[in-house]
């Protein structure tokens, strides 16, 4: 692992109350139709970096947007919709210097056998969305 670990969705909200990050990797297209992390009554809020952009076309911009929001010294916890473009997102996080963590099963979580993610997941888990 080339990041400093995953995080479980209720240990990735203790992590952002003792004062680390969330920074969700996902798309426009999904913070506007699926919903985004509420963090407010941590009193923070979180960032909003997409990781790809609409087409699946990889934001070349994400380490310098990144890079221009935090300070180096600042631990992240990537969030992403499964817990996949988040692992990549904490890989080149950590390389550029960040302690960086990933929310295992992502802001929806896994299907089901139908297809619907209802088992996990940020949303799945009861924690604070809009």
């Amino acid at each position: 692992m080339s990041y400093a670990g995953d995080l479980a969705p209720a240990e990735a909200w203790d992590k952002v109350a003792a004062g680390a990050l969330l920074v969700d990797v996902r798309t426009e297209g999904e913070w506007a139709h699926i919903g985004v992390p509420d963090t407010s009554a941590l009193d923070t809020t979180p960032l909003f970096i997409q990781w790809n952009l609409a087409g699946g076309t990889p934001n070349p911009a994400f380490l310098s947007e990144l890079s221009a929001a935090v300070p180096a010294e600042a631990e992240l916890v990537f969030l992403c919709r499964s817990g996949v473009r988040s692992i990549a997102a904490a890989e080149v996080a950590t390389a550029a210097g960040f302690t960086a963590y990933n929310v295992l099963e992502g802001f929806e979580g896994q299907p089901d056998a139908y297809g619907d993610r209802v088992l996990n997941g940020w949303k799945n888990s009861q924690l604070p969305w809009k």
